[in-house]
């Protein structure tokens, strides 16, 4: 009896590991059934010191991670503030727009502000099929909820300009589990990752409330460029804290190229002034400087084929909170 017992019990496995794979599946992973519950599709409600910790991914930066956290709610506006732990990450958002989930956002909604108005980026309570229009990233969206599975709300939106958005909102963890921006080049410029959500942060979180003061590309020209730009500090809130300033420079290899920047205010103090050689190149490079409402006048020398330096500036207003 040993023999044909042993045998039985072979053929038994056999037919479970090829024909039912999920006898070894489901005692692994779990069931495929949806678990989403009706709450996880509705508005959630934040409390300070709610905190998201992402890796962001950019062409200029690379990879770096900080977290997203809730730094103050304002009843009476019906707003949240979500700041940063990297200081870093608030200057690149100010002078490049590289996170645009900092700053405000409604407690009716999540909306996210660009332009001085509510965005609605989510659209609550989750439904399958539902479509709505928002500006982002300097771009007009149409977004449609592709699915909704184990609380997971999967988004996608296109632009008039041909970009694209593709976004998970995680209802159990209030916040979206990832944000890709590819634009109409098919150029990967942002991507969010959720590592992990948690409650009571404690630190610091910065925010920087800014405006483009400046935004000029200089190319290959064998004079010397000058150009002009003004700090009249925020519309309706006083002077800046600072000016934020971001570049992206590339020379020629070529023996004679060479670029040059020289900034003054209008006090004649020179708070940034660079200089590069053939080959050069600085990618991403951001910094500070002081805000001195006035004019403020640039001059920029470019030579060698295909050298290029890109200069932002951005106004900003610093909001650091200690939770």
């Amino acid at each position: 009896m040993k023999g044909p017992t042993r045998a039985f019990i072979l053929v038994t496995l056999f037919v479970c590991s090829t024909t039912l794979a999920g006898c070894t599946d489901g005692a692994m992973g779990g069931s495929s059934e949806d678990t989403t519950t009706e709450a996880q599709k509705m508005l959630p409600e934040w409390e300070v010191g709610d905190q998201w910790l992402y890796t962001f991914i950019t062409p200029q930066f690379g990879e770096d991670s900080a977290r997203l956290v809730v730094a103050e709610i304002d009843e009476g506006e019906g707003l949240y503030q979500l700041g940063i732990s990297s200081e870093r990450e608030a200057q690149r958002h100010a002078v490049i727009n590289h996170n645009p989930f900092l700053g405000r956002v409604t407690m009716d909604g999540l909306s996210v502000y660009e332009n001085g108005e509510p965005q609605q980026v989510f659209s609550f309570p989750w439904t399958v099929g539902d479509s709505w229009s928002f500006t982002l990233l300097g771009q007009e969206w149409t977004a449609t909820t592709n699915s909704i599975t184990n609380g997971n709300a999967r988004v996608t939106a296109v632009s008039s300009e041909g970009h694209e958005l593709s976004y998970t909102f995680s209802g159990g963890k209030s916040f979206m589990e990832n944000f890709v921006w590819i634009d109409d080049e098919g150029v990967r410029q942002l991507r969010m990752d959720l590592n992990v959500a948690r409650t009571g942060y404690s630190g610091d979180v910065f925010f920087y409330r800014a405006r483009d003061l400046l935004d000029s590309l200089y190319e290959e020209n064998d004079q010397e460029i000058y150009d002009t730009f003004i700090d009249e500090g925020h519309p309706n809130d006083g002077d800046w804290d600072t000016l934020v300033w971001y570049l992206d420079v590339e020379i020629a290899s070529a023996g004679a190229a060479s670029g040059s920047l020289s900034m003054k205010d209008h006090a004649g103090a020179s708070p940034l002034t660079r200089a590069w050689g053939a080959g050069a190149t600085e990618k991403g490079a951001i910094g500070t400087i002081p805000s001195n409402s006035g004019e403020y006048s640039l001059t920029v020398t470019v030579r060698g084929p295909d050298s290029f330096i890109h200069l932002r500036v951005a106004g900003a207003q610093v909001f650091e909170y200690t939770l």
